[in-house]
């Protein structure tokens, strides 16, 4: 099969080059650069970031779509960006906040996105994270915790929706903190 056909019999939009390295076979570095200006070139791929690239047009793609494919690490939505859906922080949050095994910031397109580390033990504890329209997403009370676990002293606009009892047992059930 030609490297266009298997490239159009996926179900999926993006790909790391390592991931088109491995599609198609390619362990030559020049090779597989070169086969993917061509495929730029031809308007088959669009060059979303450095080494990552789409077979459709960025503006066609789901924003937290982009942010997960790109950490390409098991990662939720946390932090700010679940404060901020519950009403629990009013000030506009610029970028996509999300928990991750890697700490970095980047920007696709017109999105920012931000992955803050969390050890494995932790991360991997799916304790108050659930998967919503395909992506992993902290509640409430796990975004809460996620967000005292970075900072103890972080400031909430609108404490009265958080309870604190349940967000207290997700720090202890996830481990942040040591049951008394």
């Amino acid at each position: 099969m030609d490297k266009y056909k298997s490239l159009i019999s996926q179900s999926q939009q993006l790909f790391h080059a390592s991931d088109l390295a491995l599609l198609w076979g390619i362990d030559n570095q020049d090779t597989l650069n070169m086969t993917l200006k061509r495929f730029v070139d031809r308007g088959i791929l669009h060059r979303i970031h450095k080494g990552f690239y789409s077979t459709v047009k960025i503006d066609s793609i789901d924003p937290k779509d982009l942010g997960f494919s790109y950490l390409n690490v098991y990662s939720y939505i946390s932090l700010e960006t679940v404060l901020v859906k519950k009403g629990v922080i009013f000030q506009e949050i610029p970028h996509i906040t999300f928990v991750s095994s890697k700490s970095t910031t980047f920007t696709i397109g017109n999105m920012s996105y931000k992955s803050r580390q969390l050890k494995d033990e932790f991360l991997y504890n799916t304790w108050g994270v659930k998967q919503i329209d395909g992506h992993f997403e902290a509640n409430l009370e796990r975004a809460v915790a996620d967000i005292l676990y970075y900072d103890p002293q972080y400031h909430f606009d609108n404490q009265d929706i958080i309870d604190f009892d349940k967000v207290e047992l997700v720090q202890k059930e996830v481990g942040y903190v040591e049951e008394q």
